[in-house]
């Protein structure tokens, strides 16, 4: 399924707001991305179609099973483009969270999953023993911090 890079950003949106809050409601996800209740209601009714969401009027949104992973995957993708940029690269890391929030948007997921096979071959990240969140800022660090140590090494 393809979505538009404005449903992949309200999935995201939804997804990092259900593990930070219990209940996501329409006024959370507006102001969360600086945008009105009638655009958020448009785009919500849009994912409701896709079954990307559950939501009833003036209800709780909660993700799907499919929606949940779709979100994964577009959180894994800006991690990726971060983490090369960051790492690989040596770019300053706000213009690279910056540039990888707008490059997510422009590559495949092909071409995702490639990159991150690259990374995660180069930096050897395979053989971490744990149990990655993606929406953790604990387990960015952890990855940010053993990337350095083993790019230091090559």
């Amino acid at each position: 399924m393809k979505l538009t890079n404005s449903q992949e950003e309200y999935l995201k949106t939804i997804y990092i707001l259900e593990k930070n809050n219990t209940k996501v409601r329409v006024t959370d996800i507006a102001k969360k991305l600086k945008i009105t209740k009638p655009s958020v209601n448009k785009a919500i009714n849009n994912l409701k179609d896709l079954n990307l969401i559950n939501y009833e009027t003036y209800g709780e949104i909660t993700l799907t099973k499919e929606g949940k992973n779709i979100s994964k995957e577009i959180i894994k993708r800006q991690d990726i483009l971060k983490m090369f940029l960051v790492e690989v690269l040596e770019i300053e890391e706000k213009k690279a969270e910056e540039e990888a929030k707008s490059m997510k948007y422009s590559i495949s997921e092909e071409t995702a999953k490639k990159l991150d096979k690259y990374i995660t071959k180069i930096l050897n990240l395979g053989d971490l023993d744990c149990d990655y969140d993606e929406t953790s800022e604990k387990c960015r660090n952890c990855i940010k911090i053993t990337a350095k140590n083993r790019l230091k090494k090559i």
